[in-house]
């Protein structure tokens, strides 16, 4: 059977699967079943024993359930709430208002945790009611999430990027310094679609008659304060080397405490709320990630990823209908599997092909994490789509609707940085020069 036929006979189960009402890990673990059974050779018990087993201690996914307890803590003080106070006056005047904190808050998240799951469920925790509370409308409240969430992946301390600096052997340093003009770049389009939507339909973001001079601001502005300090804390702690991510994370839950405590707003009480959803929210998420892990590993003994990309690199395209082609080939992938995962299984027989033609892979490794950040928010194996849908209980083709803006966003920015590679390039070169 051909591969492209075996690709679209395991999409057609995992959807079939998904429309039952069965849980997404169990999914998405009966698709990697079905492609074991019916498409390799590989003992069905033995490969899903060995990849639960080998993928439910890890220690860097450690920092996931502290980064989501410092957002439960925050939620459940007084903290976020005074970060909203603090920032609506200085938003006031911009148009889509306190959407920007989705913008914002995750741009600097993922500067702290490297992960867009995290990300994803520490900003929504705090934003999502308080946006819901302030009137704002629900999709673009999920869209702004979601879409801002893939920054996790993409700003340093990136998890992904250097999964890509290990398998092609490219200094980390280098794809660290090369995704900041991207980064900054993608911000701002997100930033920029949410203005352009409130000026397109004033009546959708909620209006503020308050007026505020610049000594109210500077008084509001307090309530950053404790926020801004648990961020500083932590970031500072990564980027002097003083801790790892998941060290930082442990600070930060340690912080965010004190903080809470120095509000006066947060109790045994709250603290024992905190603990119990932190522990729902990441069983949910590992329970999804070993069922991805088993997923990629049957994707492997099936062969499908590296049957299409040698297929792909035998057509012998330019460098643009590579390109093209090799976007249209992640996407699809990512409807399957996590990013990690599709450049751990692609990697090898893509790189290749693209340095054959002169792709240079410093540009090349951001270019991926772009297209794989896409695949965060696209159905039915998005990854955020699922962590949001954890916090919110709605459907997941809904929190999709949301996203797709964002989707094309980030396929705009791929197309900038195709077009003007110096967006990628200039930095590192500059470095070496």
């Amino acid at each position: 059977m051909s591969d492209p036929v075996t690709g679209l006979i395991l999409l057609v189960v995992l959807i079939a699967f998904l429309a039952s009402g069965l849980w997404i890990a169990l999914a998405l673990a009966g698709v990697a079943a079905v492609a074991l059974v019916f498409f390799s050779n590989a003992p069905v018990g033995l490969v899903m024993a060995t990849t639960f087993w080998g993928h439910s201690h890890s220690w860097s996914l450690t920092a996931l359930p502290l980064f989501i307890l410092m957002g439960e803590i925050l939620l459940r003080s007084r903290l976020s709430k005074d970060m909203f106070n603090g920032l609506a006056p200085w938003l006031g005047g911009v148009p889509g208002r306190l959407l920007h904190v989705n913008v914002l808050g995750c741009a600097i998240f993922a500067a702290v945790s490297g992960s867009s799951a995290a990300t994803a469920a520490t900003i929504g925790k705090m934003s999502i009611p308080e946006l819901k509370s302030r009137g704002y409308p629900e999709s673009l409240i999920l869209g702004t999430l979601a879409g801002s969430a893939t920054l996790g992946l993409l700003i340093p301390p990136s998890i992904i990027l250097i999964v890509y600096g290990v398998a092609t052997e490219q200094s980390i340093a280098r794809l660290f310094v090369a995704i900041i003009i991207p980064g900054a770049m993608i911000v701002a389009l997100f930033g920029a679609y949410v203005m352009i939507r409130a000026w397109m339909d004033p009546d959708l973001i909620p209006s503020s008659d308050v007026k505020y001079s610049l000594k109210e601001k500077l008084w509001e502005a307090r309530g950053l304060i404790p926020v801004g300090l648990l961020i500083t804390g932590v970031i500072g702690a990564i980027y002097s080397g003083l801790a790892s991510p998941t060290d930082a994370a442990a600070l930060g839950v340690v912080l965010s405490i004190v903080l809470a405590l120095l509000s006066g707003s947060f109790g045994m009480r709250e603290f024992f709320d905190a603990m119990m959803s932190t522990a729902r929210t990441s069983c949910m998420i590992a329970f999804i990630l070993l069922g991805a892990a088993f997923l990629a590993v049957a994707m492997g003994f099936t062969g499908l990823p590296r049957n299409l990309a040698a297929w792909i690199g035998q057509m012998e395209l330019s460098p643009y209908l590579l390109l093209l082609v090799l976007t249209a080939f992640f996407i699809v992938l990512g409807l399957f599997l996590d990013g990690i995962s599709v450049v751990v299984l692609t990697t090898s027989i893509i790189m290749p092909m693209v340095m054959q033609v002169g792709i240079d892979p410093i540009w090349f490794g951001i270019y991926l994490v772009l297209v794989v950040e896409m695949s965060q928010i696209t159905p039915p194996v998005g990854f955020n789509l699922f962590v949001i849908q954890g916090l919110t209980g709605l459907d997941i083709l809904r929190i999709a609707r949301a996203a797709m803006p964002f989707f094309f966003l980030l396929l705009f920015a791929v197309l900038l940085i195709t077009l003007f590679p110096q967006i990628v390039t200039y930095l590192p070169t500059a470095m070496n020069g």
